[in-house]
């Protein structure tokens, strides 16, 4: 898939599709500072809400990585 082209999900917003998410920058147009390695990627169900950079405590935005 073409990162481009990938829908972009914000913090607080509820998971249609279960998966593997990647960070995909801070909502606020911020780099920095960059998220821990744990937090880069992670596993979401359907129905779950997408988190924030909890170590920084900051809304980002999330892209699909693949399907499980």
């Amino acid at each position: 898939m073409n990162i481009q082209t990938q829908t972009r999900h914000k913090t607080g917003e509820k998971c249609m599709v279960s998966g593997r998410y990647r960070f995909d920058g801070y909502t606020d147009g911020t780099t920095v500072p960059t998220p821990t390695a744990e937090e880069r990627q992670i596993p979401l169900s359907r129905t779950e809400t997408y988190p924030p950079i909890r170590s920084v405590r900051k809304a980002c935005w999330w892209v699909l990585v693949n399907r499980i």
